[in-house]
């Protein structure tokens, strides 16, 4: 599922794409304090979160792509997270599908 909010955050921030410099960087800021907090929050008891990679590149990269996401779309006319242009979703949706069909003939191949 989380490769799905990847699928259709790329979508939405191609769309949407700004390449204003303030923008990205306020974002990589917000995504370092909150990457941390989480980083924080996360391990059990005598255990380190860092030895999870995977882990510890979710935790920075969802506060990146959420303030990112939210900037790129704003006063877009979005309701909720759902774009006003319908095609874009069928976009999301369609790129996330082929992405789920071909993990699931590659697992059925083995």
């Amino acid at each position: 599922m989380l490769w799905c909010y990847l699928i259709r955050y790329l979508v939405m921030a191609g769309f949407y794409f700004d390449a204003s410099l303030r923008l990205w960087a306020t974002s990589l800021g917000i995504s370092a304090v909150i990457g941390v907090g989480l980083l924080l929050s996360v391990p059990a008891p005598g255990h380190s979160a860092l030895r999870d990679r995977w882990q510890v590149m979710r935790l920075f990269l969802m506060p990146f792509c959420v303030s990112t996401f939210a900037a790129l779309i704003k006063d877009s006319g979005f309701i909720l997270i759902f774009s006003p242009r319908i095609a874009e979703t069928v976009m999301a949706v369609f790129c996330c599908g082929i992405f789920l069909g071909t993990v699931f003939l590659l697992r059925r191949r083995r």
